[in-house]
């Protein structure tokens, strides 16, 4: 993490999410074309329409559109259209499909159409699954996110769920993450499709390997990294968040960035045994934050930054934020991969006369953009 991640001066509200003028070319994705193609990951059904069709010579022109059922932030559109683009039916081609779609990072609501498809049902009815799902997942992350920046407004949000799913999501999840406004993710991977890096801070794991001695552990690490790292010390490790700020702090000097708070939620740091009663002492609290500021203040660690994580979500932000509690940022986690905003894809229209299920209908939209 560098020092120009956190201490650029933000607007004064958040900035719409980002929204880019070129989408992401399909060579991003690396898909597994052949794979997708075959039908290899698509659910059995659609890949047996598409083997009706063909053998019955049966090849109407549809229309499809694609929506979810929630207020939320999109993302997605760009793979999902990579997906269209590389993987379509052997011996049909993009030219003979039309697609109008809205961008990653406009805000939907519930029902309205994201994506619409019109072209031979053959040529793309085995890619349904792939791209609702893409759909759906990046969706979800995007809005997760954008509930937490919103709610930290104008603290930074720094993107660390890698641990809490598996590692093939993180490049799309870190891509949703970023459009949505989180300050910075955690693994290279996630940060690649716009060219940065992770960021991180002195972990649990490098404390151990020091014998527990947090301050060897972070002066090491300040030893080997660039200068242009922010070092950011963990400092629950001994369950004494006051004691072990204080500690690396004087160690370090200018060199600490920051401290990071990560007492569990079934823990009561030791700096709160005297002053339990009046609230919940369990993990991360503002007694707790503020007695940290506040031993790091009385001996002139001004600078040093606080950063909070473990159980945060957007509730848990804006109840720390309306009390002002001071903290520099937050680190989200689990929180960000939780949630449903599944998408569905319906035939409206054969052949350009309406046709759908009970209940669905074609549903026009003026946001939506001609895919070239």
């Amino acid at each position: 993490m560098t020092g120009s991640d956190l201490e650029t001066s933000p607007p004064s509200s958040p900035p719409d999410p980002i929204r880019r003028d070129e989408r992401l070319p399909p060579e991003t994705f690396q898909l597994p074309v052949a794979k997708m193609r075959s039908g290899y990951y698509s659910d059995k059904y659609f890949v047996r329409a598409r083997e009706v069709l063909m053998a019955d010579g049966h090849n109407p022109s549809v229309t499809m559109q694609v929506f979810q059922k929630n207020d939320a932030w999109v993302v997605g559109t760009d793979e999902a259209i990579a997906i269209l683009k590389l993987c379509l039916t052997e011996g049909f081609t993009w030219d003979d499909l039309e697609v109008r779609s809205l961008r990653d990072g406009e805000r939907i609501r519930p029902w309205e159409t994201v994506m619409e498809i019109t072209g031979p049902y053959a040529a793309f009815s085995h890619l349904e699954t792939l791209f609702v799902g893409v759909l759906g997942r990046r969706t979800r992350i995007a809005t997760r996110t954008r509930e937490v920046v919103e709610a930290a407004w104008p603290k930074p949000i720094m993107f660390f769920p890698a641990r809490h799913d598996h590692w093939m999501v993180q490049t799309g999840d870190g891509w949703a993450a970023h459009v949505a406004g989180a300050i910075g993710v955690s693994t290279d991977a996630q940060a690649s499709w716009w060219g940065s890096e992770g960021m991180g801070t002195v972990p649990h794991a490098l404390i151990a390997a020091y014998h527990g001695d947090t301050v060897a552990a972070t002066r090491a690490f300040a030893d080997h990294m660039p200068e242009g790292v922010n070092v950011i010390s963990l400092v629950d490790f001994e369950n004494d968040s006051v004691g072990t700020s204080l500690a690396v702090a004087r160690a370090l000097g200018s060199r600490l960035y920051g401290v990071r708070l990560d007492t569990s939620e079934k823990m009561v740091d030791r700096a709160l045994f005297g002053d339990m009663g009046d609230f919940d002492p369990r993990g991360v609290n503002p007694r707790l934050v503020e007695k940290v500021r506040a031993a790091l203040d009385r001996e002139g660690f001004h600078e040093v930054k606080i950063i909070c994580s473990g159980g945060f979500d957007a509730e848990k932000i804006r109840e720390f934020e309306t009390e002002g509690i001071p903290v520099d940022s937050y680190g989200v986690g689990s929180a960000l991969v939780r949630g449903s905003y599944d998408y569905t894809a319906d035939v409206v229209r054969v052949e350009g006369e309406a046709c759908a299920k009970a209940g669905r209908w074609y549903r026009a939209s003026r946001r939506l953009a001609p895919v070239p």
